[in-house]
């Protein structure tokens, strides 16, 4: 079992996973998600230091950072972490615009509907397909939790 993974099985609050993540953190976020397999401090910090002026050590509290906010899973590999994203960029998006609205009907109405009328044509075109299929999902299987 990952380290994270049983911070979640043993009631570890999503509020961690949802507070906003620095400039660092989204940087070394991308490169996790475009990896292929878990990557060690030393993997992150050598993509990263192509780039920028960046020490190991400050990858590696940047790592560790994220595994406490639960964004990261990390496993040892011998003597090294390897470091995984914990969700896709899909899903923690979602999980940060959940958390943003709030839980208050009228609030959380007030907010979609100022971001609705913020989107592109484009955008509101794939709302309006993603909410069909939504509501398609919904109504064909088991019943689901309602915001």
């Amino acid at each position: 079992m990952t380290e994270t993974s049983h911070a979640k099985k043993s009631g570890g609050s999503g509020a961690a996973r949802t507070r906003g993540m620095g400039e660092l953190e989204r940087v070394i976020m991308d490169q996790l998600w475009s990896a292929d397999q878990a990557l060690t401090v030393r993997d992150v910090y050598t993509a990263l230091s192509e780039n920028r002026d960046i020490a190991y050590t400050t990858v590696m509290t940047v790592l560790d950072r994220l595994t406490k906010k639960q964004l990261v899973d990390r496993e040892r590999d011998g003597r090294a972490w390897r470091y995984r994203p914990a969700t896709g960029r899909d899903e923690l998006a979602a999980e940060i615009m959940d958390t943003a609205l709030g839980e208050d009907v009228q609030e959380r109405t007030a907010a979609l509907v100022a971001f609705a009328d913020r989107v592109s044509p484009d955008e509101a075109a794939l709302l309006l397909e993603a909410l069909a299929a939504v509501e398609a999902n919904r109504s064909s299987g088991p019943p689901h939790e309602s915001v």
